[in-house]
């Protein structure tokens, strides 16, 4: 049967027929066959409220022109678990990583690990050319040497020279002293007199230049600076020196070798690290909970973890970090997500970094409760509904929701009790006292 012909035979069995019994019985026999090939073709896509209308058109072939009310099935209220479940993918990775890489334009000459290997913290990975860093080590030491030596110098010169001047600021102020009781008595001239004080002031100059602690003449401040720039450049070429043997900086595995023996180390393709070290010995997953989730995740919570590799099989997860801030979730949307991290709790588990592992985590739950397919409710404007069958007519019962899963849906209510039947497909349509007959679930 064709598309054409099938919805043209759907018509005319809609069509009200006055004729005689005997078409009206080919009539019913006609339906019964269009029903048949409905189902088995099953050209027509119908959700709760399209059963509820072929229910109604075979009622109507099936019963002539007796009003009965439209065909429903109803389905005992049943009590069962449910929870709502979080189901987010992210990638696996281990708790804790490092990317080495290396700031010198040195020749690698020995790589001493491969992809795989389990190192330690300040174990050796490589060992690069270390000549020109040596120079560089050599001149630091040298200008390291000159400036302690001028340095030295230049204290012994203080010394010296405050010693000297000292001694003539002395000797000046004993002739100026001398020279100015003779000018007092007339024995000396004014001339005379101006010269011991020009002699005595010079020599005060003269010693008023050095810088003096603790009683002794001291280098200047500028030859302390010096040393400790020179000090400074020694060190950052000795430490450049160490770093020539590449080193982990923690304990972990080996995941990536990003070059090779005969390369420089600071110039890795695609700016990549020369190795990528990861703590497998526990694993994590980092995942992206959108901002109208978060509100019910939380640290502790647990999650099912899992993926191809498992083979059907899951592990065991714990969310232990939640992070401060949102970021945007990309893609043109504004919605905005918030990294979490699930820790893996099995330390031997066959889950590896660098694959992507899907977490579900449970956000609600409700043990032993009045559950129904999201389908069942009716959904008003003043809350949402149950639909039953009293006396051949519908009723409708206000409920509460409370968890819902993706299929179904707790609800709560006085009315709700062992017994309770519901119209498992309701059609928006349905109202209070609309005639229906209850016909058994197909």
């Amino acid at each position: 049967m064709t598309d054409q012909e099938f919805d043209k035979e759907l018509a005319d069995l809609m069509t009200e027929d006055t004729s005689g019994k005997k078409k009206k019985k080919e009539k019913r026999k006609k339906g019964l066959r269009f029903w048949k090939n409905w189902s088995r073709k099953k050209k027509i896509i119908v959700g709760a409220g399209g059963a509820v209308i072929i229910l109604f058109v075979v009622s109507r072939l099936m019963g002539g022109k007796q009003d009965t009310g439209m065909m429903v099935s109803t389905v005992p209220l049943e009590k069962q678990d449910i929870q709502e479940v979080l189901s987010i993918s992210g990638p696996v990775s281990g708790t804790d990583s490092a990317e080495v890489v290396s700031r010198l334009h040195a020749e690698i000459l020995e790589i001493l690990v491969k992809e795989g290997d389990q190192v330690k913290a300040g174990q050796v990975l490589a060992r690069l050319d270390p000549a020109d860093v040596q120079k560089n080590v050599d001149i630091a030491q040298n200008a390291y040497n000159l400036a302690i030596a001028e340095r030295n110098e230049a204290q012994i010169q203080a010394e010296t020279g405050y010693e000297r001047a000292l001694q003539e600021e002395q000797a000046a102020k004993r002739d100026y002293d001398r020279k100015a009781m003779l000018f007092a008595g007339g024995d000396l001239s004014q001339m005379e007199m101006e010269e011991a004080r020009d002699v005595l002031a010079n020599a005060s100059r003269q010693l008023s230049t050095y810088t003096v602690k603790n009683g002794r003449g001291v280098a200047g401040e500028s030859f302390d600076l010096r040393v400790k720039n020179a000090e400074f450049e020694l060190e950052k070429a000795k430490k450049e020196l160490e770093e020539t043997e590449v080193t982990s900086p923690i304990d972990g595995t080996v995941v990536r070798v990003n070059s090779r023996v005969g390369r420089f180390a600071d110039t890795v393709d695609d700016d990549r690290p020369l190795f990528a070290i990861d703590n497998l010995e526990k694993l994590e997953m980092k995942i992206n909970v959108s901002e109208y989730s978060i509100g019910k995740v939380k640290v502790g919570q647990k999650a099912k973890i899992s993926a191809d590799i498992l083979g059907g099989e899951t592990e065991d997860g714990v969310i232990t970090a939640i992070s401060p801030t949102g970021e945007e979730k990309g893609g043109g949307s504004s919605e905005r997500v918030i990294p979490t991290t699930i820790q893996i709790e099995n330390t031997d588990t066959k889950l590896i970094a660098g694959i992507t592992a899907r977490a579900q985590i449970v956000l609600n739950e409700a043990k032993d409760a009045w559950v129904v397919p999201m389908g069942a409710l009716l959904e008003k404007e003043d809350g949402d509904y149950l639909a039953t069958v009293e006396n051949n007519m519908v009723k409708l019962v206000q409920v509460e929701t409370g968890v819902e899963s993706d299929v179904a849906v707790e609800v709560k209510g006085e009315s709700l009790t062992e017994g309770f039947a519901y119209i498992a497909s309701p059609g928006a349509f349905l109202e209070e006292g609309m005639p229906v007959t209850v016909v058994p679930s197909m």
